[in-house]
């Protein structure tokens, strides 16, 4: 039971309860105040004076006509006006608003009256002295009394019963798909992938499980590249660790020059190696973020990479500086690699909301079904993974996920005439 009341749903549904109860509560007070006992003191008075003037109209008939009188308001109005004893030696029956009547009359008598009744009916009666007569006034208070209304109250209770259904169905609405979002977040903890969660429902929702969709997604890719990078060093460290400890065997029976420089050349590729490595795995942190001028800063990349740049107008942005660099003179190391020794193109587009950076080459391109696999961790189109000829792998990965880490996009597209363009879009 303690479990269950944690849940959000039974808070909730508790909380409602409990508020629609205290306002049927106050509303049933308020009515019973304002309306029902108002009401109630109306209808007492009214019986109360019909009851007096009708004992006096009595009393002032002919003796010969009172008879006729008495069955006539019997008749009509349900009274009994009697000289005769009719044993009225009990209490009343006890009925709603019994208080009211006997005060009102009470009132009009001039004394305090109390109401009595016979045994074995439901008759109500009172003695009232008029005119040196004893009369006694009987009625049935099933005609007089005013009833609770009770077709009001069940409309009342209904409304309530159905409110609170239309209450605890939403909330229901509302708490479902947070405890899927709740398993989901459980199985990504864990490790694993787990189904995409409907994006449908209020637009918070909707959006709250597009969002976490993504997320998982891109733990999912995480936990890949993990595996991918793993996997990739200890394939790619594998054969200069090799080359070197065969260098190093070489060496103690005939040490050379040759020999020692081939191990620190491959000292000095698993150096790169790891340095790679290190790169990918440190470009899942957003770069903190300052106004930069595309302008100049292509200005540098081309200077460093001995590629031609006609200049262009100043071009500023809000973005980290070192990742923006990177990747710029990633796309042009890869334009130079793989762009068959033609000429490296920049070109920067600024607009209001957007500006694109642009990098171009004349190679033999890429398969229009490779254009995306290329940003893979050390898918190369190259397979012989020769670091003369096809680099580390890491180049594009590197770029892409330092892309999304900063909210960039950064595509890949055949050119018409031949040749590659990689495009860098920012916001403005």
């Amino acid at each position: 039971m303690k479990r269950l009341t944690r849940s959000l749903y039974a808070r909730t549904a508790l909380t409602l309860a409990l508020a629609f109860v205290v306002f049927q509560a106050a509303a049933f007070w308020v009515v019973t105040r304002t309306l029902i006992v108002p009401v109630a003191e109306r209808s007492a008075d009214d019986l109360a004076g019909l009851i007096v003037l009708s004992a006096q109209t009595w009393v002032e008939l002919p003796p010969e006509t009172r008879a006729a009188f008495e069955r006539e308001l019997a008749r009509r109005h349900g009274l009994r006006l009697t000289t005769l004893d009719v044993g009225a030696t009990a209490d009343a029956p006890r009925f709603a608003f019994r208080t009211q009547i006997e005060d009102a009359l009470s009132r009009r008598v001039g004394e305090t009256v109390e109401l009595r009744g016979v045994p074995g009916t439901e008759a109500a009666w009172l003695d009232i002295p008029v005119g040196g007569h004893d009369l006694r006034a009987g009625f049935f208070p099933d005609r007089y009394a005013v009833k609770p209304p009770l077709a009001a109250v069940a409309v009342v209770a209904l409304g309530t019963f159905l409110s609170l259904l239309t209450a605890l169905f939403l909330v229901r609405r509302l708490t479902v798909p947070l405890a899927r979002v709740a398993r989901a977040a459980r199985q990504v903890g864990a490790g694993e992938l787990p189904e995409p969660l409907p994006e449908t429902g209020p637009a918070e929702l909707a959006e709250l499980a597009r969002r976490f969709n993504t997320m998982a997604a891109e733990v999912r890719e995480l936990l890949d590249n993990r595996t991918t990078l793993l996997a990739g060093i200890s394939h790619d460290l594998r054969t200069p660790m090799t080359r070197l400890q065969l260098n190093l065997e070489m060496l103690r029976d005939a040490p050379t020059e040759a020999r020692i420089d081939r191990a620190v050349a491959d000292l000095a590729d698993m150096n790169r190696l790891i340095t790679g490595y290190l790169e990918l795995a440190r470009t899942t942190q957003a770069e903190a973020r300052v106004r930069v001028d595309l302008a100049v800063l292509l200005e540098e990349a081309a200077a460093d990479a001995g590629v031609a740049w006609a200049g262009a107008a100043p071009c500023e942005v809000e973005a980290g500086r070192l990742a923006l660099r990177q990747i710029v003179s990633n796309l042009i190391q890869n334009a130079q690699r793989y762009g068959g020794g033609t000429p490296v193109e920049l070109a920067l587009e600024c607009t209001a909301r957007q500006a694109r950076v642009i990098v171009r080459d004349s190679g033999p391109g890429i398969p229009q079904d490779q254009l995306e696999k290329v940003f893979r961790p050390f898918y190369r189109l190259e397979a012989s993974r020769s670091q003369a000829t096809g680099g580390t792998g890491l180049g594009l990965a590197l770029v892409r996920q330092l892309a999304e880490a900063n909210g960039w996009k950064v595509a890949l597209v055949n050119r018409a005439t031949g040749g590659l363009e990689a495009v860098l879009e920012i916001g403005r």
